[in-house]
């Protein structure tokens, strides 16, 4: 099985929905998609992803299904004199990196600067809704891995948001959430692409074999977007 996270095109938070240059965006993303073979679609219930998301599910013919738990996690605000507006999943690495000796997969909860907020709270109900998600589709997770209760041979494309994606791709790839928070990004639009590795007859692995790829708008000619940057894109 193949997992396609993307995160919704350039958003117009304000109104919940995307920009002109994010339909050309997700225009640009349905051509690529239509390309992989995609045989399911999935999408958070927020206006931004749903925009992102119809012109996949129109170009392919595929009915989506609305996942409540893929829509974005709340803001978490920190409360730090030093951090003013920032939600908990896009503090600055100096931060975040600051101690190292609580970022594991066991104590990154414990991190003096997110302690205070429930992030282990919502980390713990996307553990959850996850790990209930995948048994349908035919993996039970025990403990890192899957148990395969049925081989699945499909392409699934799920519109989801930055800061949804990086919690959920930490608990798939068994990364500490607060390095993947600091570590890495997700461009509109841009797919990630997990496959679930079986090289026994018994477990799958999740494995990234392609991570926020944006080529799809260099082939149309768009450019990305930093939208969720705080400092220096260029």
């Amino acid at each position: 099985m193949r997992l396609y996270i993307i995160r919704h095109a350039e958003p117009d938070y304000k109104n919940d929905t995307i920009t002109d240059d994010g339909h050309k965006q997700a225009k640009a993303l349905a051509k690529r998609l239509n390309k992989e073979g995609i045989t399911r679609i999935y999408c958070s219930p927020l206006g931004r992803a749903i925009d992102t998301m119809k012109y996949t599910a129109k170009l392919m013919d595929i009915e989506p299904k609305i996942l409540e738990w893929t829509r974005e996690i709340p803001r978490m605000p920190i409360n730090d004199k030093d951090i003013q507006d920032c939600p908990a999943w896009n503090l600055p690495g100096e931060v975040i990196l600051k101690d190292t000796s609580y970022l594991t997969l066991t104590d990154w909860h414990k991190l003096p600067i997110i302690k205070g907020v429930n992030a282990r709270e919502k980390f713990t109900e996307i553990q959850k809704e996850s790990d209930m998600f995948f048994k349908k589709l035919g993996y039970e997770r025990v403990g890192s891995k899957y148990r395969i209760l049925e081989p699945n041979r499909e392409k699934i494309a799920i519109f989801c948001h930055g800061g949804f994606g990086r919690t959920w791709l930490s608990h798939l790839l068994n990364i500490p959430l607060p390095i993947f928070w600091a570590s890495f990004f997700i461009q509109t639009t841009s797919v990630t692409t997990i496959l679930f590795e079986e090289r026994s007859k018994e477990w799958a692995v999740p494995r990234c074999i392609g991570f926020g790829d944006t080529s799809h708008l260099y082939e149309a000619g768009i450019e990305c977007t930093s939208t969720g940057l705080k400092a220096n894109y260029y």
